[in-house]
Protein backbone atom coordinates (compact mmCIF):
# COMPACT_ATOMS: atom_id res chain seq x y z
CA UNK A 1 0.00 0.00 0.00
CA UNK A 2 2.93 2.30 0.84
CA UNK A 3 4.41 1.36 -2.63
CA UNK A 4 1.17 2.23 -4.81
CA UNK A 5 0.49 5.45 -2.56
CA UNK A 6 3.82 6.72 -2.38
CA UNK A 7 3.43 6.84 -6.73
CA UNK A 8 0.13 8.44 -6.50
CA UNK A 9 1.49 11.19 -3.84
CA UNK A 10 4.79 11.68 -6.06
CA UNK A 11 3.52 14.55 -8.48
CA UNK A 12 3.01 16.43 -5.58
CA UNK A 13 6.32 15.84 -4.32
CA UNK A 14 7.55 16.72 -7.61
CA UNK A 15 5.73 19.91 -7.49
CA UNK A 16 7.10 21.24 -4.11
CA UNK A 17 10.87 19.99 -5.55
CA UNK A 18 10.49 22.45 -8.59
CA UNK A 19 9.38 25.23 -6.26
CA UNK A 20 12.91 24.56 -4.37
CA UNK A 21 12.04 22.31 -1.50
CA UNK A 22 14.21 19.28 -0.75
CA UNK A 23 12.40 16.07 -1.89
CA UNK A 24 12.95 14.75 2.03
CA UNK A 25 11.33 17.60 3.38
CA UNK A 26 8.37 17.34 0.59
CA UNK A 27 7.96 13.58 1.59
CA UNK A 28 7.95 14.25 5.43
CA UNK A 29 5.24 17.69 4.69
CA UNK A 30 3.08 15.70 1.80
CA UNK A 31 2.92 12.27 4.66
CA UNK A 32 1.91 14.77 7.34
CA UNK A 33 -0.55 16.51 5.41
CA UNK A 34 -2.09 13.25 4.79
CA UNK A 35 -2.05 11.75 7.86
CA UNK A 36 -3.80 15.05 9.63
CA UNK A 37 -6.54 14.41 7.12
CA UNK A 38 -6.80 10.66 7.93
CA UNK A 39 -6.73 11.44 11.60
CA UNK A 40 -9.67 14.04 10.89
CA UNK A 41 -11.84 12.02 9.35
CA UNK A 42 -11.25 9.10 11.89
CA UNK A 43 -12.25 11.49 14.56
CA UNK A 44 -15.74 12.59 13.03
CA UNK A 45 -16.44 8.62 12.45
CA UNK A 46 -14.82 7.19 15.69
CA UNK A 47 -17.50 9.13 18.33
CA UNK A 48 -20.50 8.51 16.63
CA UNK A 49 -19.54 4.84 16.13
CA UNK A 50 -18.36 4.40 20.16
CA UNK A 51 -21.39 5.87 20.92
CA UNK A 52 -23.70 3.20 18.54
CA UNK A 53 -21.38 -0.09 19.31
CA UNK A 54 -22.47 0.72 23.07
CA UNK A 55 -25.90 0.86 22.62
CA UNK A 56 -25.90 -2.49 20.25
CA UNK A 57 -28.33 -4.77 22.28
CA UNK A 58 -30.66 -1.77 22.63
CA UNK A 59 -30.62 -0.25 19.33
CA UNK A 60 -31.21 -4.28 18.23
CA UNK A 61 -34.79 -4.47 20.12
CA UNK A 62 -36.10 -1.13 18.60
CA UNK A 63 -34.77 -2.10 15.60
CA UNK A 64 -37.16 -4.82 15.84
CA UNK A 65 -39.74 -2.75 17.01
CA UNK A 66 -39.47 -0.87 13.84
CA UNK A 67 -39.69 -3.55 11.67
CA UNK A 68 -43.06 -5.44 12.89
CA UNK A 69 -44.57 -3.95 9.57
CA UNK A 70 -42.66 -6.59 7.92
CA UNK A 71 -44.45 -9.36 10.49
CA UNK A 72 -46.60 -10.01 7.88
CA UNK A 73 -44.83 -10.70 5.15
CA UNK A 74 -42.48 -12.93 7.06
CA UNK A 75 -45.90 -14.96 8.12
CA UNK A 76 -46.96 -15.91 4.50
CA UNK A 77 -43.58 -16.93 3.01
CA UNK A 78 -43.19 -19.01 6.41
CA UNK A 79 -46.59 -20.36 5.62
CA UNK A 80 -45.67 -20.69 2.16
CA UNK A 81 -42.59 -23.30 3.37
CA UNK A 82 -44.91 -24.74 5.21
CA UNK A 83 -47.57 -25.56 2.81
CA UNK A 84 -44.36 -26.40 0.35
CA UNK A 85 -43.18 -29.39 2.90
CA UNK A 86 -40.72 -27.77 4.31
CA UNK A 87 -40.28 -27.21 8.38
CA UNK A 88 -43.21 -25.97 10.34
CA UNK A 89 -40.72 -25.12 13.21
CA UNK A 90 -39.93 -21.69 11.74
CA UNK A 91 -43.85 -20.68 11.80
CA UNK A 92 -43.74 -21.76 15.47
CA UNK A 93 -40.76 -19.81 16.38
CA UNK A 94 -40.18 -15.87 16.96
CA UNK A 95 -38.64 -13.62 14.92
CA UNK A 96 -35.13 -12.81 16.57
CA UNK A 97 -32.55 -10.20 15.70
CA UNK A 98 -28.87 -11.26 15.03
CA UNK A 99 -26.85 -11.77 17.65
CA UNK A 100 -23.82 -8.72 17.46
CA UNK A 101 -21.13 -11.08 18.83
CA UNK A 102 -19.41 -10.34 15.28
CA UNK A 103 -19.01 -7.21 16.38
CA UNK A 104 -15.98 -6.80 17.91
CA UNK A 105 -13.72 -9.60 15.95
CA UNK A 106 -14.99 -7.42 12.52
CA UNK A 107 -13.93 -4.79 14.31
CA UNK A 108 -10.47 -5.71 14.98
CA UNK A 109 -10.34 -7.22 11.74
CA UNK A 110 -11.15 -3.98 9.95
CA UNK A 111 -8.20 -1.81 12.32
CA UNK A 112 -4.27 -2.30 11.77
CA UNK A 113 -2.55 -2.63 14.36
CA UNK A 114 -0.48 0.51 15.49
CA UNK A 115 3.16 -1.40 13.96
CA UNK A 116 1.07 -1.92 10.63
CA UNK A 117 0.53 2.13 10.48
CA UNK A 118 3.81 3.02 11.90
CA UNK A 119 5.24 0.19 8.94
CA UNK A 120 3.15 2.31 6.54
CA UNK A 121 4.11 6.00 7.42
CA UNK A 122 7.82 5.08 7.65
CA UNK A 123 8.08 3.61 3.92
CA UNK A 124 6.02 6.02 2.36
CA UNK A 125 8.00 8.75 3.61
CA UNK A 126 11.07 6.78 2.58
CA UNK A 127 9.90 5.91 -1.13
CA UNK A 128 8.72 9.25 -1.82
CA UNK A 129 11.88 10.64 -0.48
CA UNK A 130 14.09 8.29 -2.51
CA UNK A 131 11.42 7.51 -5.87
CA UNK A 132 13.32 9.63 -8.34
CA UNK A 133 16.31 7.23 -7.33
CA UNK A 134 14.79 4.50 -7.68
CA UNK A 135 13.14 5.68 -10.97
CA UNK A 136 16.94 6.11 -12.23
CA UNK A 137 17.91 3.07 -10.84
CA UNK A 138 14.90 0.64 -12.48
CA UNK A 139 15.30 2.38 -15.68
CA UNK A 140 19.37 2.47 -15.98
CA UNK A 141 19.20 -1.69 -15.17
CA UNK A 142 18.05 -2.17 -18.84
CA UNK A 143 21.22 -2.18 -21.28
CA UNK A 144 19.81 -0.88 -24.51
CA UNK A 145 18.18 2.41 -25.33
CA UNK A 146 14.81 1.31 -26.48
CA UNK A 147 14.20 -0.68 -23.18
CA UNK A 148 15.16 2.32 -21.04
CA UNK A 149 12.98 4.45 -23.17
CA UNK A 150 9.95 2.25 -22.65
CA UNK A 151 10.70 1.69 -18.96
CA UNK A 152 10.47 5.72 -18.65
CA UNK A 153 6.90 5.90 -20.30
CA UNK A 154 5.95 3.28 -18.63
CA UNK A 155 7.34 4.57 -15.11
CA UNK A 156 5.96 8.25 -15.96
CA UNK A 157 2.57 6.96 -17.34
CA UNK A 158 1.51 4.71 -14.24
CA UNK A 159 2.73 7.81 -11.97
CA UNK A 160 0.66 10.40 -14.11
CA UNK A 161 -2.44 8.48 -13.94
CA UNK A 162 -1.86 7.59 -10.46
CA UNK A 163 -1.66 10.90 -9.41
CA UNK A 164 -4.56 11.85 -11.58
CA UNK A 165 -6.70 9.06 -10.14
CA UNK A 166 -5.94 9.92 -6.57
CA UNK A 167 -7.17 13.97 -7.29
CA UNK A 168 -9.89 12.94 -9.04
CA UNK A 169 -11.68 10.61 -6.76
CA UNK A 170 -10.71 12.37 -3.49
CA UNK A 171 -12.20 15.70 -4.74
CA UNK A 172 -15.40 13.48 -6.01
CA UNK A 173 -15.46 11.71 -2.05
CA UNK A 174 -15.44 14.34 -0.80
CA UNK A 175 -17.88 16.25 -2.57
CA UNK A 176 -20.12 12.87 -1.85
CA UNK A 177 -19.30 12.94 1.56
CA UNK A 178 -20.47 16.54 1.91
CA UNK A 179 -24.02 16.12 -0.18
CA UNK A 180 -24.41 13.03 2.44
CA UNK A 181 -23.95 15.29 5.25
CA UNK A 182 -26.17 17.93 4.09
CA UNK A 183 -28.86 15.40 3.16
CA UNK A 184 -28.68 13.91 6.38
CA UNK A 185 -28.95 17.25 8.16
CA UNK A 186 -31.73 18.44 5.88
CA UNK A 187 -33.62 14.49 7.09
CA UNK A 188 -33.09 15.35 10.68
CA UNK A 189 -30.17 12.39 10.88
CA UNK A 190 -28.22 12.07 14.21
CA UNK A 191 -24.73 13.39 13.49
CA UNK A 192 -24.68 14.58 10.05
CA UNK A 193 -21.14 15.23 9.96
CA UNK A 194 -20.22 11.35 11.07
CA UNK A 195 -22.19 10.11 8.53
CA UNK A 196 -20.95 12.77 5.65
CA UNK A 197 -17.06 11.23 6.49
CA UNK A 198 -18.12 7.81 6.94
CA UNK A 199 -19.80 8.56 2.71
CA UNK A 200 -16.59 9.69 1.26
CA UNK A 201 -14.41 7.33 3.04
CA UNK A 202 -16.78 4.11 1.88
CA UNK A 203 -16.50 5.51 -1.47
CA UNK A 204 -12.98 5.29 -2.16
CA UNK A 205 -14.08 1.27 -2.01
CA UNK A 206 -15.88 0.83 -5.29
CA UNK A 207 -19.61 -1.20 -5.20
CA UNK A 208 -19.27 -2.07 -2.04
CA UNK A 209 -18.78 1.14 -0.12
CA UNK A 210 -22.07 2.66 -1.38
CA UNK A 211 -23.85 -0.27 -0.77
CA UNK A 212 -22.41 -0.27 3.00
CA UNK A 213 -23.19 3.27 3.34
CA UNK A 214 -26.88 2.33 1.97
CA UNK A 215 -27.64 -0.43 4.17
CA UNK A 216 -25.98 2.26 7.10
CA UNK A 217 -28.37 5.23 6.69
CA UNK A 218 -31.40 2.74 6.04
CA UNK A 219 -30.61 1.11 9.67
CA UNK A 220 -29.80 4.84 11.34
CA UNK A 221 -32.94 6.48 9.77
CA UNK A 222 -35.23 3.34 10.36
CA UNK A 223 -34.02 3.98 14.33
CA UNK A 224 -33.91 7.74 14.64
CA UNK A 225 -37.47 7.96 13.64
CA UNK A 226 -40.93 7.38 14.21
CA UNK A 227 -41.72 5.58 11.00
CA UNK A 228 -39.90 3.67 8.16
CA UNK A 229 -40.97 6.47 5.27
CA UNK A 230 -39.30 9.01 7.34
CA UNK A 231 -36.38 6.89 7.82
CA UNK A 232 -35.84 6.19 4.19
CA UNK A 233 -35.45 9.77 2.39
CA UNK A 234 -31.44 9.61 3.29
CA UNK A 235 -30.85 6.66 2.33
CA UNK A 236 -32.73 7.27 -1.22
CA UNK A 237 -31.52 10.35 -1.61
CA UNK A 238 -28.09 8.96 -1.19
CA UNK A 239 -28.59 6.36 -3.66
CA UNK A 240 -29.60 9.37 -5.98
CA UNK A 241 -26.50 10.86 -5.18
CA UNK A 242 -24.36 7.64 -5.55
CA UNK A 243 -25.94 7.23 -9.28
CA UNK A 244 -25.34 10.48 -10.70
CA UNK A 245 -21.89 9.78 -9.15
CA UNK A 246 -21.15 6.94 -11.00
CA UNK A 247 -22.93 7.03 -14.15
CA UNK A 248 -22.63 10.90 -15.02
CA UNK A 249 -19.98 12.97 -12.70
CA UNK A 250 -16.90 10.45 -12.59
CA UNK A 251 -16.94 9.04 -16.19
CA UNK A 252 -17.51 12.86 -17.25
CA UNK A 253 -14.14 14.11 -15.06
CA UNK A 254 -11.86 10.66 -15.31
CA UNK A 255 -12.65 10.52 -19.25
CA UNK A 256 -12.57 7.42 -21.12
CA UNK A 257 -8.34 7.19 -20.54
CA UNK A 258 -8.52 5.51 -17.19
CA UNK A 259 -12.53 4.53 -17.60
CA UNK A 260 -12.59 0.95 -16.44
CA UNK A 261 -14.55 -1.85 -17.24
CA UNK A 262 -17.01 -2.54 -14.48
CA UNK A 263 -16.72 -6.34 -14.78
CA UNK A 264 -12.93 -5.82 -14.23
CA UNK A 265 -13.48 -3.79 -11.26
CA UNK A 266 -16.00 -5.71 -9.38
CA UNK A 267 -12.87 -8.74 -10.01
CA UNK A 268 -10.26 -7.10 -9.06
CA UNK A 269 -12.42 -5.62 -6.06
CA UNK A 270 -12.96 -9.44 -5.30
CA UNK A 271 -9.98 -10.63 -5.76
CA UNK A 272 -7.37 -8.01 -3.74
CA UNK A 273 -9.81 -7.75 -0.80
CA UNK A 274 -9.73 -11.42 -0.46
CA UNK A 275 -6.22 -11.27 -0.62
CA UNK A 276 -5.23 -8.12 1.70
CA UNK A 277 -8.66 -7.01 3.14
CA UNK A 278 -9.78 -3.77 2.76
CA UNK A 279 -6.46 -2.00 2.16
CA UNK A 280 -6.56 -4.39 -0.96
CA UNK A 281 -10.42 -3.50 -1.75
CA UNK A 282 -8.59 0.55 -1.73
CA UNK A 283 -6.04 -0.97 -3.93
CA UNK A 284 -8.22 -3.00 -6.47
CA UNK A 285 -8.45 0.02 -8.67
CA UNK A 286 -4.64 1.67 -8.42
CA UNK A 287 -3.42 -1.83 -9.30
CA UNK A 288 -6.31 -2.63 -12.11
CA UNK A 289 -4.85 1.16 -13.63
CA UNK A 290 -1.52 -0.42 -13.31
CA UNK A 291 -2.21 -3.61 -15.28
CA UNK A 292 -3.67 -1.89 -17.95
CA UNK A 293 -0.78 0.50 -18.40
CA UNK A 294 1.18 -2.20 -18.21
CA UNK A 295 -0.48 -4.18 -20.58
CA UNK A 296 -0.67 -1.32 -23.05
CA UNK A 297 2.70 -1.01 -23.80
CA UNK A 298 4.23 -4.47 -23.16
CA UNK A 299 1.77 -5.57 -25.18
CA UNK A 300 0.09 -2.91 -27.53
CA UNK A 301 -2.35 -4.23 -30.44
CA UNK A 302 -3.23 -2.54 -33.16
CA UNK A 303 -6.95 -1.65 -32.90
CA UNK A 304 -8.99 -3.01 -36.28
CA UNK A 305 -10.91 -0.60 -38.17
CA UNK A 306 -14.54 -0.85 -38.12
CA UNK A 307 -16.18 -1.29 -41.42
CA UNK A 308 -18.21 2.14 -43.07
CA UNK A 309 -22.11 1.67 -41.82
Amino acid sequence: MAFVVGTMLSPAAGFLERHHIPRSVSAVLIVTAVGAGAAFIVGLISSPLMEWSNRLPALGSLLKDKLHVFDRPLALWQLLQTTLGGSDALSTAPFHMPKFDWVQPAIEFLSPTFSEFLLFFAILVLFIASWRDLRRALIMTFADHATRLRTLRILNEIEGHLGGYLITVTMINLGVGVATGLICAAAGMPNPAGLGALAATLNYFPIIGPIAMFAILTVVGIIAFSTISAGLIAPLAFAGIIFLEGHFLTPAIIGRRLELNALAVFMALAFWTWLWGPMGGFLSSPLLIVALVLKEHLMPVDSPQLPPD
